[in-house]
């Protein structure tokens, strides 16, 4: 099965399926990655098991999780950082709640699909820039991850467009310039054909 099959059979699914948890090694990595003061309040809006949470740098910390009735959608302390892996069939909300919420810095895990230009774009617009971005392959996750830290009032470290660009490519019998695959008509024979054969 290729990537683009496997992508449309994750978006045609009826439930999501968003619990993947993030092996400790990596939640340490990611942390350890967020440059940090004393004083910081983090906050895991989708704690799941805690691997987050538990490994935040200091006591100064919140959490919500929806399987233990602390909706993060309701959430609305005052943080300094929101750092964790959030269920990806809710990024667009997520990403628009971590930015109400208005802390320094917000950093997820994010799988390589939805890692686009116009979540950037949405962070860009509100005030987050990209500061740091690290890929990584995670066994039993789909592609690679990247973790993601945005920094209020920073610039981002790498360009992007929403613009979307088209270019020819060779030929092919199934496939048309731009890359789409060609409908293929059966020929329909007139009554003419059939009455000769």
């Amino acid at each position: 099965m290729t990537i683009a099959e496997t992508s449309r059979k994750i978006q045609k699914r009826e439930t999501p399926k968003d619990v993947f948890y993030t092996p400790e090694i990596v939640a340490k990595k990611h942390i350890d990655m967020i440059e940090t003061i004393p004083s910081d309040i983090w906050y895991d809006d989708s704690k799941g098991k805690g691997i987050y949470y538990d490994n935040y740098p200091n006591e100064k910390k919140e959490w919500s999780e929806i399987t233990e009735g602390k909706d993060m959608f309701e959430f609305n302390k005052k943080i300094d950082i929101i750092c964790g892996n959030p269920p990806y069939s809710l990024i667009n909300k997520i990403l628009e709640k971590s930015v109400s919420l208005k802390p320094r810095i917000i950093s997820y895990l994010i799988g390589q699909q939805n890692f686009t230009p116009h979540r950037l774009k949405f962070m860009n617009d509100n005030g987050y820039g990209l500061i740091k971005l690290h890929i990584l392959k995670i066994r039993g996750f789909f592609g690679y991850s990247y973790i993601c830290i945005w920094e209020k009032d920073k610039e981002d470290i790498l360009t992007h467009e929403t613009k979307n660009y088209y270019g020819e490519l060779p030929l092919c019998e199934n496939v048309d310039k731009y890359g789409n695959k060609k409908k293929i008509i059966p020929k329909i024979l007139s009554l003419v054909e059939i009455q000769k054969n």
